[in-house]
């Protein structure tokens, strides 16, 4: 028998969750479906658990300044196992909560992995279940090269498997999950190699992060190899070995991590039933309002190969419901001036036009600001660390087009001169605002 809702939900990540819960609110009939555990990459093998140990190892940084403010405290062993443990126990409880939200929300939750019979109609392990509109949010996982011997490396998600720390870690990738992990490891005591295939890290950010992060890296002790392409994987006696397609070969090392960029997780879909177009890579496509080529089908999240953040797929869900359930015409999800944050080591904030991008867009109309400095927390030490802070304006009002910082603190400012530049602010905005002092974000209200 075919049970019948007016919103199936196929994924219960962020954007899924998101989506399902806010058109409940509204008073429709919702369910999401999921085969693993509530709450998708972000809360399972993503975004919280990666913080925690962000956490973790910014605790092993804040070590080497503690006798700079007169504490005489030895650093010890650092016990990776329990915290393991102490953090998989948290991602569970978290799970729970995913799953009691839903039940007061009334959304009903159907364990199991989707299948599409039609535009209208859903398998799930051999029930069906029909509905007036679909949403597609069943995210992504991480990619493996198809080379010899690529199994034997892990990715992001075997990361949070490992119950000891590797000594000797090969990380292959140049995107922010593989700087992150490499800070992680690197904190905690691996000795790290990151191996890219250009010669940067963050290629789609501001250079200036980009070149600001590897100096911070190689301070760190992080060595970083580029040109590298893999060509193929062994396991020696004496550890993993990559090897590289211009002859040279890294390691051996105990751990090799792909972070190579993520794939949609749509292969048991079958969304060509419902006649849903995909890209050659498998991502749905939508219009600016999360709609599939079928009329009564949405994508959001990961799936749609456009922004891979947590909040953007939680934003595009509830606007979603918003407008089709909350009467708010014409609502959605504007994809530009969004702010991300990279949890590095020193962090990096970023919102808006690179200044290539504002460059192009803009030509002669670019005006750059730029400073550096010693924030004043590594004031009484020997091991400093820089922060380097650029805003990008354009036009002959100046209007704020693009915000770079790396450096202590990076994370918590950008949240709100994102806001600023949401709302159009300009440098003499920026100018005329009254800085907090001391901190670092006060460098974006006073540069000349």
């Amino acid at each position: 028998m075919t049970e019948r809702f007016d919103l199936l939900v196929i994924g219960g990540g962020s954007g899924g969750l998101a989506h399902a819960q806010r058109a409940a609110e509204y008073g429709v009939k919702a369910a999401v479906i999921e085969y693993g555990p509530l709450g998708g990459t972000c809360v399972n093998v993503g975004c919280v658990p990666k913080k925690v140990m962000w956490y973790a190892a910014h605790q092993a940084h804040a070590f080497h300044h503690v006798a700079d403010y007169g504490f005489d405290v030895k650093m010890g062993a650092h016990d990776w196992h329990g915290l393991k443990v102490r953090r998989d126990a948290y991602i569970e409880r978290l799970n729970g909560i995913y799953g009691r939200n839903l039940d007061n929300r009334g959304v009903s939750y159907i364990a199991g992995r989707a299948r599409f019979v039609d535009p209208h109609t859903l398998d799930v392990d051999g029930r069906t279940y029909q509905a007036d509109r679909i949403v597609i949010a069943t995210g992504g996982r991480p990619t493996v090269p198809q080379i010899p011997g690529a199994e034997l490396g892990i990715t992001s998600d075997g990361f949070f498997e490992l119950e000891d720390r590797p000594q000797r870690v090969l990380i292959a990738g140049s995107g922010y999950i593989a700087v992150e992990l490499a800070g992680v490891f690197n904190a905690l005591g691996s000795d790290v190699q990151l191996v890219v295939r250009k010669e940067s890290v963050l290629r789609s950010f501001d250079s200036m992060l980009s070149a600001e992060l590897m100096a911070a890296m190689d301070r760190n002790g992080i060595e970083l190899e580029t040109g590298v392409i893999p060509q193929s994987v062994e396991q020696t006696a004496d550890g993993i070995e990559l090897h590289a397609e211009d002859g040279r070969t890294f390691g051996p090392v105990d751990c090799l991590l792909w972070a190579i960029g993520r794939s949609p997780n749509t292969e048991s879909l079958d969304a060509a039933a419902a006649g849903v177009e995909q890209d050659e890579d498998g991502f749905i496509p939508t219009d600016d309002f999360q709609q599939t080529n079928v009329k009564n089908i949405y994508a959001l999240g990961d799936v749609t190969g456009r922004a891979a953040l947590t909040p953007v797929a939680i934003a595009a869900g509830r606007r979603l419901a918003d407008r089709l359930d909350g009467g708010m015409e014409g609502r959605h999800l504007e994809y530009n001036l969004i702010p991300t944050v990279i949890f590095s080591h020193p962090t990096i904030g970023t919102v808006g036009l690179t200044e290539k991008e504002a460059r192009a867009e803009y030509g002669d109309d670019v005006k750059v600001y730029e400073s550096g400095f010693i924030g004043m927390y590594y004031a009484l030490g020997t091991n400093k660390q820089r922060s380097v802070m650029k805003l990008i304006t354009a036009g002959k009002d100046e209007r704020v087009v693009g915000c770079h910082v790396i450096g202590e603190g990076a994370d918590e400012m950008m949240q709100g001169f994102a806001v600023a530049m949401r709302m159009g602010a300009t440098k003499k905005d920026f100018d005329d605002t009254v800085a907090i002092h001391p901190t670092s974000s006060e460098e974006l209200v006073t540069m000349r």
